[in-house]
């Protein structure tokens, strides 16, 4: 069903990258509802999902954005809020909260996302340009 949706839409993005980013944020999600499970604290867990859940709140922003501008501007966003998820995810480990083999999948999707968010705003940065 999601993928029919995210196929009449036509943005500035592959869908298949939105998707990912969607599915990013789910699995963010999930990782919070672990942690308030264990009744860990509530601020943590509200930012993880707060910083989770906007990476693919900005993608789809992103994609849909009415300038160049504002495209680069919802992705610089993006990479901003997968460094702070990563920071909580990280702190999930260390505080012993979670296992980091548990982690490892969700923290190599947020590098590959943020490796993908980086190019293209390298890409798409108007000093980058050649006349």
């Amino acid at each position: 069903m999601i993928r029919e949706l995210l196929a009449m839409a036509k943005g500035r993005l592959k869908s298949e990258f939105v998707e990912r980013a969607e599915v990013f944020s789910d699995r963010c999600v999930a990782v919070a509802e672990r942690l308030d499970r264990d009744r860990r604290f509530r601020r943590i867990i509200d930012q993880l999902v707060g910083a989770g859940t906007s990476v693919g709140a900005n993608i789809c922003e992103a994609d849909e954005a009415m300038s160049d501008k504002d495209f680069r501007k919802s992705l610089a966003i993006v990479s901003k809020e997968l460094r702070e998820t990563g920071f909580f995810l990280r702190l999930c480990i260390r505080r012993d909260w979670l296992k980091s083999n548990k982690l490892a999948p969700l923290l190599a999707e947020l590098d590959e996302i943020k490796r993908i968010v980086g190019s293209i705003l390298t890409k798409t940065d108007p000093r980058n340009k050649s006349d």
